[in-house]
């Protein structure tokens, strides 16, 4: 691919969150001559009203390419090193462009978090990607970065503190203030528009270890009540992205050779607060989750203004508990809307890191984290806003 016309393709640039990807790229990137990029879309009209939208060069090269024409989008992977998609849901549009990035050796960059779509992608092209050279990376954006990488990195910690990873890791949302993205809410229904379909689908969806084909590791917390947790001093609600994020944090953990070992034991919640107010707080939470993809959701291609992406945040705690009951804590914070402003500049970093500092990881499907590791949090914290600190000593 070192023939290749372009470093990276945006596909789906003239969607909300490709457009966004593609403004980032050219705010972040603009003095940075050697970096190669494109838009694709379905229209060269809207591509065109785009590429003026977000400021970008008038010379930005355009790239006609549609889901439902194969040819298109095979013509498109052979021109790139990397491809950025933020069409889904990606079991409805995404199966075509990831064949033809398989088949022409195309690094593969995506915002997924349907795992039932992802494990099928796994076994059914994981052997033609190794031989072709092409490495297959899901789940680029709010999931499952900072969560993946906030495992990572308090684990880093822990074998610092205690001279081994911890069995046991919580993550746990303290902070999130943005929209759900419409994508997101788009992915949720059709992937239970599937499981209704076809019942056999429930036990990839409740499985933990859906993402780690051949290995099934110990019981998991289910996640799925309010809770009160002492160590925390916190009452603790379900967090409706831990059924991909748990699962991408496992798949990490198998593709990094098991550093957290094989009995590793991870949640993810959101903190609530104390007392009956926090008990309240929880159950408000359980009722939101239920409204986040209802009929009164987002539409993909719908999303927050300017403003409330600039004033939305995450912040997210990793407590590293040994087996003696030592823990060490670990801060993740963005500075953006996590489904939109901060989603956008993550999958970029992604491609970046992959194309320039990465570029030794062999083909294969991968998460971002087990791929990129440190590399991937330098990234994220010089030019995508994110914080990562150890807050607390054992």
């Amino acid at each position: 691919m070192s023939s290749a016309k372009f470093d990276i393709v945006v596909y789906g640039a003239t969607g909300f969150t490709g457009q966004l990807v593609a403004e980032y790229l050219t705010r972040q990137y603009k003095t940075d001559n050697s970096l190669k990029w494109a838009m694709a879309g379905r229209s060269l009209g809207k591509l065109k009203s785009v590429r003026d939208a977000i400021g970008a060069p008038g010379n930005t090269p355009l790239i006609v390419a549609d889901a439902s024409d194969a040819a298109s989008l095979k013509a498109m992977a052979e021109q790139t090193m990397s491809v950025i998609t933020t069409v889904g849901p990606y079991q409805l549009y995404g199966e075509e462009l990831l064949a033809a990035c398989v088949a022409t050796g195309t690094d593969y960059f995506d915002l997924c978090g349907e795992p039932i779509w992802m494990r099928q992608m796994i076994d059914k092209y994981e052997a033609a990607a190794k031989e072709s050279g092409a490495r297959i990376v899901f789940s680029c954006g709010y999931d499952s970065v900072p969560f993946e990488l906030g495992t990572f990195f308090v684990q880093e910690e822990a074998k610092r503190v205690f001279g081994a990873p911890a069995p046991r890791v919580k993550g746990r949302v303290r902070d999130m203030r943005g929209t759900l993205s419409g994508g997101t809410a788009a992915s949720a229904k059709a992937t239970f528009d599937a499981v209704a379909k076809d019942l056999s689908l429930v036990a990839i969806l409740n499985d933990h270890f859906a993402l780690t084909p051949d290995f099934t590791g110990p019981k998991q917390p289910k996640g799925n009540r309010a809770i009160l947790e002492e160590d925390l001093q916190s009452w603790a609600a379900p967090f409706m992205m831990a059924l991909i994020n748990t699962r991408n944090v496992h798949r990490s953990n198998m593709l990094m050779g098991f550093p957290y070992g094989q009995e590793f034991v991870y949640d993810e919640m959101v903190l609530t607060g104390p007392g009956e107010k926090g008990e309240a707080n929880a159950k408000r939470v359980m009722a939101a989750n239920a409204e986040k993809t209802g009929p009164n959701a987002l539409k993909p291609g719908e999303g927050p203004s300017k403003e409330e992406r600039e004033n939305g945040l995450f912040n997210l705690l990793y407590v590293a508990i040994a087996p003696d009951g030592r823990m060490v804590r670990a801060g993740v914070t963005g500075d953006r809307d996590p489904g939109y402003g901060s989603t956008s500049k993550m999958i970029s970093e992604c491609a970046i890191c992959m194309l320039r500092d990465t570029t030794d990881v062999p083909a294969g499907f991968w998460t971002p984290g087990a791929a990129m590791q440190h590399k991937l949090i330098k990234r994220l914290r010089d030019n995508a806003g994110l914080t990562f600190e150890v807050e607390q000593q054992a």
